[in-house]
């Protein structure tokens, strides 16, 4: 199994060595042609601004929504989730629009506010261990998306992972745990498809 991961900006090789870790082949994707190749997408954390610019200068923002069109699975991490997104609370910017979800970007706070916390995510027999870096949260989500897990602060329960059809999306870094459930979620979703 071959699934990619956008390598346009970001912490893509973390996640191809998670891929690879698990036994599939993670590919960096930077082109439709390499979109093409590969059953199942990551979109990776990073800049969320600078990947739609990027997406778009290479003409990936249409090829993206009609692979998720196609029902191709997809993770999104972070800056992933808030290009997923439908949008987002702040201003707008490029997004694929697949995901049924207004996002607030760097919603917890600014880079010396990123924390780790335990998520109980839905479906595992164990938490999970997650870290925020600038992190998004989901501000309004949309009927047909599911909320996996949330946090709770002083301004109430934000949620951090969800799922809509074959797509997930996560405010925080799987890829930097070492945990990889996500992934193999990922993974289970193609192999349902």
């Amino acid at each position: 199994m071959r699934v990619g991961v956008l390598a346009l900006q970001g912490d893509f090789r973390e996640h191809v060595a998670i891929l690879d870790s698990i036994g599939v082949e993670g590919i960096e994707v930077r082109t439709p042609e390499e979109l093409q190749s590969v059953e199942a997408l990551v979109i990776p954390g990073g800049e969320s601004t600078t990947i739609g610019r990027l997406a778009s200068l290479y003409g990936l923002i249409d090829p993206l929504r009609e692979a998720a069109a196609d029902g191709m699975p997809m993770l999104g991490t972070c800056a992933g989730m808030i290009f997923l997104a439908s949008g987002t609370v702040e201003h707008e910017q490029p997004q694929l629009g697949v995901l049924d979800a207004v996002v607030r970007r760097n919603a917890f706070g600014r880079q010396v506010d990123s924390f780790e916390a335990m998520l109980d995510v839905e479906g595992f027999d164990e938490p999970m261990h997650a870290v925020f870096i600038r992190a998004p949260w989901i501000a309004k989500v949309g009927g047909g998306v599911d909320v996996l897990a949330s946090v709770e602060d002083d301004s109430g329960v934000h949620p951090v992972l969800v799922r809509q059809d074959r797509i997930l999306a996560t405010s925080f870094h799987p890829e930097l745990t070492g945990d990889t459930r996500l992934h193999r979620m990922l993974v289970g979703l193609v192999e349902s498809h």
